[in-house]
């Protein structure tokens, strides 16, 4: 362990709060700070690609989205035990700065180091402030931004950061595209924690209605809920095209670089990924989605010629099929679209976060 200053990132709940946290971790670790993490359970079961000398601290925490009436009256009492815990460690060893990446599991690490007055940022990763961060929003020192513009609180400016990536999918930035043709072709469909299902149920149906020229060289990647897996594949082999269907994919980074096309979400960690690498893509934003967030997520790369956006209320395995085919039909449509993608990659992202906390630091220490 180095002697350096102590980053905490606070963050958990799903990969779109913990993708970008672990990026400014591994930045970090190389500028020589020492990092820990404060998340709860959930967020615990992304911390696998974080680097092993990352400290995980699981606090308490909790969310009034899910469970019963008890369940929701207990959240307060929960997240002020979390935050006791979370002071107690900072007393012990105190942090240089906190980031906060949203999501419940980051308040009890913020309310902590609020309390200690320890310089504090947040990083918001949609074009709409979630509520944890647009609670924080008008207290720390610095609100950076992923997407832009993004829809701030009044009296708050923010800086545009953009959203970093994790080094496995830097590591593939404008790697080279192979268009669509009369050779094996991927397609990936990635569906967020939240959102998987439809896309279980659609694009199955979708396939089982492309050309059949297309269907003979097509591979399908697609992330699916467990529960929805064995039904998944066997709508792929009715439709006799061959497919690798899973809850989670370690290596997502590299079915992107490998796919023609990219069907997913609009969760801002999933855009940055396809602008970065650079691929066409069809974007179904959540429609549950709080504050119409993910529709926002996906202006960029749509306005820029990136990608296809469906409205989930339009989504039909009809719709879906005519849009992949326009895709993969088109070669030089598909190379332009791969472009436009890159034209919205941020790819300095990790770098500008880091930046503003050790500026953040510095300005503390003054």
């Amino acid at each position: 362990m180095t002697d350096g200053p102590l980053l905490v990132i606070a963050a958990g709940g799903t990969g779109g709060h913990m993708f970008p946290a672990q990026a400014l971790a591994e930045e970090m670790l190389r500028r020589g700070w020492r990092v820990k993490l404060s998340t709860d359970p959930r967020g615990a079961r992304y911390t696998g690609g974080f680097p092993h000398t990352v400290q995980v601290e699981v606090v308490n925490s909790g969310t009034f989205a899910r469970g019963g009436l008890m369940a929701k009256l207990r959240v307060p009492f929960r997240i002020m035990m979390g935050a006791l815990s979370a002071r107690r460690s900072m007393k012990r060893d105190r942090p240089a700065a906190v980031v906060g990446f949203g999501g419940y599991p980051a308040i009890p690490a913020m309310l902590a180091a609020g309390s200690l007055k320890v310089p504090r940022l947040i990083h918001e990763q949609n074009g709409v402030l979630g509520r944890v961060n647009k609670r924080f929003a008008p207290k720390v020192d610095v609100v950076a931004c992923g997407i832009w513009p993004a829809i701030l609180p009044e009296e708050v400016d923010g800086i545009h950061v953009g959203n970093p990536v994790r080094r496995a999918v830097m590591d593939k930035h404008a790697v080279g595209y192979i268009t669509p043709g009369d050779w094996p072709m991927s397609i990936l469909a990635i569906g967020g924690s939240q959102g998987a299902r439809i896309l279980s149920e659609t694009m199955p149906q979708a396939v089982a209605l492309l050309p059949n020229d297309i269907k003979a060289q097509l591979r399908v990647v697609q992330q699916a809920r467990e529960e929805d897996v064995e039904a998944c594949e066997a709508a792929y082999a009715q439709a006799g095209v061959r497919a690798e269907v899973s809850p989670f994919f370690r290596d997502i980074p590299r079915h992107m670089a490998e796919a023609q096309l990219v069907v997913s979400r609009a969760g801002a960690s999933s855009v940055a990924d396809i602008s970065i690498i650079g691929r066409p893509s069809i974007l179904v934003p959540l429609a549950i989605a709080m504050d119409d967030h993910q529709t926002a997520n996906a202006r960029g790369l749509a306005g820029a010629g990136g990608a296809i956006v469906i409205p989930e209320k339009e989504l039909t395995a009809i719709s879906l099929a005519k849009c992949i085919t326009t895709v993969l039909q088109d070669a030089d449509g598909a190379a332009k679209m791969a472009q436009a993608a890159l034209t919205q990659a941020k790819p300095d992202a990790t770098e500008q976060l880091a930046n503003l906390v050790e500026k953040m630091n510095a300005k503390g220490r003054d």
